[in-house]
């Protein structure tokens, strides 16, 4: 008895931590390299795709227009940039 009353509070242990660490993304703050500041200016525009494929923003910064491709809330992108893109105003 005492066997599985051990078995069972490990396993609930074991369940806990599971779910614990499964939502820490929620809580985990940002690791974002330093930045200078922010541009909160106008929206990205964003192009969202079926599931199964990655989404993207694009948004103009100083001229440039800026594509970043995303999956979900995965951590990893891809970055373009058009150069003096014409539809972009110098700012």
């Amino acid at each position: 008895m005492k066997v599985r009353r051990l078995a069972a509070a490990a396993a609930a242990v074991a369940a806990l931590l599971a779910l614990s660490t499964g939502c820490a993304k929620f809580v985990e703050p940002y690791k974002d390299a330093p930045r200078s500041g922010h541009d909160n200016g106008a929206p990205a525009d964003l192009v969202r795709m079926p599931d199964g494929f990655s989404n993207v923003a694009t948004k103009c910064d100083h001229g440039n227009r800026l594509y970043t491709a995303y999956h979900g809330d995965k951590g990893y992108a891809s970055i373009a940039v058009v150069r003096d893109d014409p539809t972009c105003a110098k700012n």
